[in-house]
């Protein structure tokens, strides 16, 4: 059964809006879960429905470890958003994945500690599957649409979750990139690529590489003062590539072929009349569908 396709853009640092948004409205949205980041600015693009939320929040004023996670996906849930696409500034720990360069990533290692990473808990327990994190149709359209913007795409990737707010040390840039295989590093996309998918919303995310971290012998430690010469660069770069995006998607939306949208279909295991009542009514956006 076809769905209207509502997209909604997670900006990272340096991206605070979308440009050619029509009817642009900043709204809050209530959450149980806490106060989203910011308000969210919605509109249409092209006749689709659009949504964009300064991870950060306008100013960025949230580090990385308070950004509310749950909040942001909760209320974008609520407000009937089908498909997000996460941007966000990354470290890259390969060569050809330059600064100024794009990566779709496919896969994560999360190595985030202080934060709340899920929505489910005592008195409703549910286990969804990450084995793969990003939905590869949504990931599909931002490569084209990457591609046809201009911008130098490198297709898969794995991507290192830090802590943060320090950057890497040498010791741990040269592990993550020689011995755990990782491919570009960053802060904010755990627990958002899990809660996403626990909210049964496609996901995909677009790493935009600032700096090569601290690995490179060349370029030694991370320079803020260039990362944020890269982030106005590829800030434009990215609002380029979400234009695109209404076109390739489309105002109907299929079920997703890779299941994304059905992710709780078998993941709740605490039996009905087990179910903790206060927490089923927090769950009312994320999995009102299967409750």
């Amino acid at each position: 059964m076809s769905s209207k396709t509502k997209i909604a853009v997670i900006g990272g640092s340096g991206i605070y809006d979308i440009d050619g948004l029509e009817n642009p409205e900043w709204v809050g949205v209530e959450s149980p879960w806490g106060t989203p980041s910011d308000q969210i600015l919605t509109g249409s693009l092209e006749g689709v429905d659009m949504a964009f939320l300064p991870r950060h929040g306008r100013g960025h004023v949230h580090a990385p470890t308070d950004v509310p996670y749950r909040a942001n996906i909760d209320a974008l849930k609520r407000l009937g958003v089908t498909d997000v696409i996460s941007v966000s500034a990354c470290g890259s720990f390969r060569e050809e994945m330059a600064p100024g360069d794009f990566v779709i990533v496919d896969q994560f290692i999360d190595r985030t500690f202080a934060r709340e990473k899920s929505f489910f808990g005592s008195g409703c327990v549910a286990h969804v599957s990450v084995a793969h994190p990003t939905c590869p149709r949504l990931s599909d359209a931002c490569e084209t649409a990457g591609r046809a913007a201009g911008i130098n795409i490198h297709r898969g990737g794995t991507y290192l979750a830090m802590e943060g707010p320090q950057f890497s040390s040498l010791a741990e840039s040269k592990m993550y990139r020689e011995h755990w295989g990782c491919d570009v590093i960053g802060m904010t996309n755990m627990p958002e690529a899990k809660l996403a998918r626990e909210a049964e919303l496609c996901y995909a995310s677009i790493a935009m590489v600032t700096d090569y971290d601290s690995w490179h012998p060349d370029h030694g430690e991370v320079d803020v003062t260039a990362i944020i010469a890269t982030l106005t660069g590829n800030a434009e770069k990215g609002r380029a590539l979400v234009k695109g995006l209404p076109a390739l998607l489309g105002t109907e939306r299929e079920p997703c072929p890779h299941g994304c949208d059905r992710a709780l279909e078998y993941a709740i295991l605490t039996a009905p009349d087990k179910r903790d009542p206060a927490l089923l009514a927090k769950l009312d956006a994320v999995a009102g569908r299967i409750l």
